[in-house]
């Protein structure tokens, strides 16, 4: 294996603030690497923020007009001067063992392009750990984004707020798409196609802030629930009963009220126990009654709002065969 030389690559959207808190962690990470801003079109830049680094990291600053995360992704790549590519998000912070984790598993077992979990900060709100805690753990997602599950399956798909990707196979790829959300599992898919290896690397997450409120999430696990239908079409052979699962719960919770009316209340039983697993597992992770309760409504919240999009999409992309870029113009960037 040739010897790697990484490259952080963020793009950046009117987060200053965040970018700061990012850097600030990345001056303590061991070894060699330079970091790679990306300034989408912002209104409000980290310019200023980034010229504060300059004397401690290896950094560089782009400022480009609005096209998305996946395409300034793109542009920070074909910028950077590494031949490993790491992807995060602005709005997460990294631990000061990141990169020494990431070296010592490519080492070990190389990969082309690799995804880890994420976790919250003490410091995170109560909203910010409920979410984390929805989108992690194994009662709710299998445990996949927080690295939990003691085997990853083969199908994983890295998720680009914690991915790293090798110049070899951005090239061969081209890199990320349009279409936002869903932009990294779909390079995920076609990396394999290509024959590239992809996988987990444990120990190598991030803390990651997420939504700041219940709105904001709810619109974004919408969009997740758009986008799968797209990539179900485009690769059929990745299709799998799991992605049915919000909207079955989503219809189940339905049915149970509506069946209350009629005295049949056994179905809400099943909801009620299954809410209250996850409301003692999260008491018990963070030792919170608020946070605990905050998780239930955002376990449900994550639940239905990707259902009623999945279901929403599939039935006019995968049924309808209408032409995603036409129905959902939002979900793709020009």
């Amino acid at each position: 294996m040739v010897e790697l030389h990484f490259s952080f690559i963020i793009p950046v959207y009117n987060r200053p603030q965040e970018i700061k808190e990012l850097l600030d962690s990345l001056t303590l990470l061991d070894g060699s690497f330079e970091v790679v801003i990306v300034e989408d079109g912002s209104q409000i830049t980290c310019k200023d923020v980034v010229d504060d680094f300059s004397k401690k990291l290896n950094i560089s600053y782009y400022f480009k007009e609005n096209s998305g995360p996946g395409d300034s992704r793109n542009f920070g790549m074909n910028k950077a001067k590494g031949n490993y590519y790491i992807i995060l998000d602005s709005d997460v912070i990294v631990p000061d063992n990141y990169l020494k984790t990431i070296s010592k598993a490519l080492s070990e077992n190389y990969l082309d392009c690799y995804g880890s979990g994420d976790k919250a900060l003490e410091s995170f709100s109560s909203v910010q750990k409920a979410i984390d805690y929805t989108m992690t753990s194994i009662l709710t997602t299998g445990g996949i984004r927080g690295g939990k599950q003691s085997k990853i399956s083969r199908s994983y798909e890295p998720r680009s707020f914690n991915m790293g990707i090798s110049k070899a196979a951005f090239l061969d790829s081209g890199g990320f798409g349009r279409i936002h959300p869903g932009e990294d599992p779909d390079l995920s898919i076609r990396l394999r196609k290509l024959k590239f290896k992809v996988g987990f690397i444990h120990g190598a997450h991030v803390y990651h802030k997420r939504r700041t409120d219940f709105k904001k999430f709810s619109q974004q696990v919408y969009k997740f629930g758009l986008a799968r239908p797209i990539l179900i079409s485009r690769y059929p052979e990745t299709s799998k009963l799991t992605y049915w699962f919000p909207f079955v719960y989503s219809v189940g919770l339905l049915l149970g009220f509506i069946l209350i009316s009629f005295k049949l209340d056994f179905i809400l039983y099943f909801y009620a126990l299954y809410n209250f697993l996850i409301f003692v597992d999260s008491l018990v992770d963070y030792k919170n009654l608020k946070i605990a309760l905050f998780t239930v409504l955002s376990t449900n919240i994550q639940f239905v709002s990707y259902g009623v999009g999945f279901i929403l999409s599939y039935f006019k992309i995968c049924i309808l065969k209408q032409i995603p870029e036409k129905t959902f113009p939002k979900l793709f960037f020009k």
